[in-house]
Parts: structure tokens; C-alpha cells; sequence
């Protein structure tokens, strides 16, 4: 059935660079809005940044020039791309993927397992 796995995570030193993959299967995903969010510990999800099934991206308030998502539909793969990391990046970092080609909002019908982001001082 569809999977979204996640991957690229890891510690990071303060002001470091990562780049998240999430590779998706059991259906094609080049019709859908995906879309990356993060939890931190005791708090709610936060969405990051949403790209389109035509490319257009969208990338919150908070992470806006330091983030950015892209797409390789040929590979069925969505990227974050996170420079200048802040210790308050630290958490789990999701995929997601929804049935409409566009779409903002935390209503996703897909989500990855998540992999772990720690940013070091």
C-alpha cells in the first residue's frame, strides 16, 4: 500500500545544512500536493512547507529562507532542503502527501514514520 519513508536526518551542529528525503510507493504521487511538518517533544505538529503536483511551494512564516521543498516526481521523491539550522529545528520531521494537487493545511491522507532531526549548540 502507499509508504512514505523518510530519511536524511540525523544531529547537526548549530547553523549546519540537511537535506530530508522522502521516497514514496505503492502509487504515484506526481498528481498530489506533498508537504513536510515537524514535532518537537510536548508540542503540537507544525507545518513547514507544501509543494504542489505543479511545482509551486509554499514555506511557513518560520522557516521561510532558510527551508525550501522540491520535487522529482520521476523518482516519486519530495526533498527539504533546511540551511542554518537552530537547535529549535530539533524534532521529528515528517512527509506527508495528499490526494488533491494542492493543498495547505494539516488534513494530509499520508505520513511517513518520521526521522529525527537534533540540532546542537
Amino acid at each position: 500500500q502507499v509508504q512514505l519513508v523518510e530519511s536524511g536526518g540525523g544531529l547537526v551542529q548549530a547553523g549546519g545544512s540537511l537535506r530530508l528525503s522522502c521516497a514514496a510507493s505503492g502509487g504515484t504521487f506526481s498528481g498530489h500536493a506533498m508537504a513536510w511538518f515537524r514535532q518537537a517533544p510536548g508540542m503540537r505538529r507544525e507545518f513547514l512547507a507544501t509543494i504542489s503536483a505543479r511545482g509551486s511551494a509554499i514555506v511557513d512564516d518560520s522557516v521561510k529562507g532558510r527551508f525550501a521543498i522540491s520535487r522529482d516526481d520521476a523518482k516519486n521523491m519530495v526533498y527539504l532542503q533546511m540551511n542554518g539550522l537552530k537547535p529549535e529545528d530539533t524534532a521529528v520531521y515528517y512527509c506527508a502527501a495528499s490526494r488533491a494537487s494542492a493543498y495547505v493545511g494539516y488534513d494530509y491522507d499520508y505520513w511517513g514514520q518520521g526521522t529525527q532531526v537534533a540540532v546542537s549548540s
